[in-house]
């Protein structure tokens, strides 16, 4: 590392103003600052000591979200083994060669996700002439795991653009993004290309057209069709069931969830917030369906395990840049997420997953929902001290 730190210090004067590349500053300060802590340090004051910045606020996310990974990994080469071959099960696999097959489909579409979004994140990094964030670190991790397997490799490079120009660049980058950028790439990919990014029709190996392949139908496309499914609710919580490749196990998104809220990372006041919004709305749903085999009538847990729910609210929802700063903001916006995915998700059965239009819409109000808040508090601090 000391070799490394020497070379850098040698290559500055070329990027620092005056150099030959200092249009290319950024990406020198993306790649010292993120091999190293940055050199820079004010000289005056206020200052303020602290023990996270923002790199250390985005490896956090990256930690939690590493057992997701992996497990959605080997979930998809497990899927593909079982398509194949039906009677094969859980212990029947071995769980290096069903890893082995899921990593071949997630590291072409992370490959293409960071060379894509990154190249853009250089090119506005370089022509605003600031510095490149180490926000797209966790934005490149969440994309792949929003997407299914089979998707083509084109349109993870249109998606993962579209996110970081229109979902954050246009608002100024880093900070400044009001939409989730993971989330408003995978909102467009749906919109366009919904054949391939729904999950339920998906390209089998080794074949020349869309078919039936071995992530089948999701859990939630067998709900509003049938009123059943064919998995149990622990293969479902487990994550052993078809779906995108890092959304599917509950289990890992609370072990994710538990690592964010005690790092001070995640808010759980959102999280736990979504969850109520989620149990309240479907306790209604089920009051109001005709008939308790109704579509209609899915179960509060069962819609907890079932798409990607755990997954949204636990590393989408609380994105700390689009959604509500403030603690009762914070209440509001994830109980009104939860509420908007079970709406999203039984009242238009054409569309089960609701998580994902749910998180955008509410990225658009958090600031509104911030506003009123605020206002609000500023009028009780105004009748308690008696200001006219």
């Amino acid at each position: 590392m000391k070799l490394l730190r020497k070379q850098l210090d040698k290559a500055a004067p070329l990027f620092h103003e005056g150099g030959k590349l200092s249009r290319l500053y950024p990406l020198y300060e993306a790649a010292d600052s993120f091999l190293f802590t940055p050199g820079e340090r004010t000289k005056s004051g206020p200052h303020v000591r602290d023990s996270i910045d923002l790199k250390r606020t985005m490896i956090a996310v990256v930690i939690a979200l590493t057992p997701c990974v992996l497990f959605g990994a080997y979930n998809t080469g497990y899927q593909e083994l079982h398509a194949a071959n039906p009677s094969l099960g859980i212990r029947d696999v071995n769980v290096f060669n069903a890893l082995f097959i899921g990593l071949s489909y997630f590291i072409p579409i992370y490959a293409v996700t960071v060379i894509v979004g990154g190249l853009l994140e250089g090119v506005f990094a370089i022509v605003r002439k600031h510095e490149i964030n180490e926000g797209f670190l966790v934005t490149s991790m969440l994309f792949p795991l929003i997407l299914p397997a089979s998707i083509p490799l084109w349109q993870v490079a249109l998606g993962i653009a579209f996110g970081v120009v229109i979902g954050k660049e246009v608002f100024g980058g880093t900070g400044m993004n009001v939409l989730n950028p993971a989330l408003t790439g995978r909102l467009f990919l749906y919109m366009a290309y919904p054949a391939q990014i729904s999950g339920d029709r998906t390209w089998v190996t080794g074949t020349e057209n869309w078919a039936d392949g071995y992530s089948g139908a999701t859990i939630l496309s067998q709900f509003f069709t049938s009123g059943d499914t064919s998995y149990s609710w622990f293969e479902s919580f487990i994550g052993l069931v078809p779906g995108c490749i890092g959304e599917t196990s509950t289990l890992l998104c609370l072990a994710g969830a538990g690592y964010l809220v005690f790092s001070k990372v995640g808010s759980w006041r959102v999280m736990l917030s979504c969850l109520i919004g989620l149990v309240v709305t479907t306790l209604l749903m089920n009051v109001l369906a005709p008939s308790p085999d109704h579509y209609m009538a899915v179960a509060p847990h069962w819609q907890i395990v079932a798409g990607g729910f755990a997954f949204g609210a636990v590393f989408m929802a609380t994105d700390p840049v689009s959604a509500a700063q403030t603690d009762t903001g914070r209440w509001i916006y994830g109980f009104l997420i939860g509420a908007l995915t079970v709406i999203v998700r039984v009242l238009n059965p054409a569309y089960p997953e609701g998580i994902m239009l749910a998180i955008i819409f509410m990225n658009v109000f958090a600031p509104v929902i911030d506003y009123y808040v605020t206002k609000a508090n500023i009028r009780r601090r105004e009748a308690r001290l008696g200001v006219q």
